[in-house]
């Protein structure tokens, strides 16, 4: 018997409440300083949430040949981010690690390696920060495999399938938490984060949420179907994946609620939900 895995499996056990399932359109790191609609939005999701264990976070920023989770004690926090105010460097979101629930999900599925080489980028502790302001949960952060070749011909049907093995982290009081942006354009972005969104950001980023609403995963899989828009509002697969880590987790009949809807530098949707 392998005892270290039995041991694992009865830690993240100790929270056996099912979570719901997150997806965050974290936007610009600028979030992270400054009190609007989104970040308090995040605030309000965070005390009306239950509790959980821990928190794995899919992360638009770590893109890597092959799949990783953290397997830390103690993640640092990666300012990966350039140009913004000096402030923002000196933040720091000093959460605990959850490398038992990082190795159990590694042990469980063979793909998934441990890695403790990275840490917490933006799209974890800037939306955190507002959520969970004390840093008292264990957090750990899945990364993208973002090896586009033979081992990997259709990206986002293998990303689906490889999101649906981890269900078994919310039976385990794990918060999952897709962290990107449904629409992320930043080649036609606007500096005025309160600018008029394009037509087609909203022309697709409404066809996601009917999409959502109405469980049609093979529209949200195959996204060029959903029209000339997708190929503005998805010019790269690293924000777009992580949604579709949160839709893979989706039971049948779940609902999906919106707990922020809105732009921000004319081409980004900040489209966040829950399921369950």
């Amino acid at each position: 018997m392998n005892y270290k895995k039995v041991a694992m499996n009865q830690k993240i056990r100790q929270n056996n409440e099912k979570m719901p399932v997150l997806f965050i359109g974290h936007g610009s790191p600028i979030n992270v300083i400054s009190d609007n609609d989104f970040t308090r939005s995040l605030v309000k999701l965070g005390q009306n949430l239950p509790k959980p264990m821990a928190i794995l976070v899919v992360s638009a920023h770590w893109l890597t040949d092959g799949t990783y989770v953290t397997c830390m004690d103690k993640p640092k926090t990666i300012h990966d981010f350039y140009g913004f105010p000096e402030k923002m460097y000196e933040i720091t979101y000093p959460s605990p690690g959850a490398p038992d629930c990082a190795k159990f999900l590694a042990q469980s599925e063979n793909i998934i390696s441990c890695s403790t080489q990275w840490g917490l980028d933006h799209a974890s502790w800037a939306v955190l920060k507002h959520m969970y302001p004390q840093a008292d949960i264990p957090v750990f952060e899945m990364s993208l495999d973002y090896s586009f070749n033979d081992r990997n011909p259709k990206p986002v049907q293998y990303h689906y399938d490889l999101a649906s093995k981890l269900k078994v982290l919310r039976e385990k009081g794990v918060l999952i938490m897709g962290s990107g942006n449904i629409v992320h354009n930043l080649g036609m972005a606007d500096y005025n984060m309160q600018a008029k969104p394009y037509d087609w950001a909203v022309e697709f980023d409404q066809k996601v949420k009917s999409n959502l609403l109405n469980g049609n995963v093979e529209d949200l899989i195959n996204f060029e179907n959903m029209g000339s828009s997708a190929l503005y509002a998805v010019p790269t697969l690293d924000h777009y994946l992580p949604m579709i880590y949160s839709i893979a987790l989706r039971d049948e009949n779940e609902p999906v609620t919106f707990t922020y809807e809105g732009f921000q530098n004319g081409s980004i949707s900040m489209r966040c939900f829950q399921i369950g």
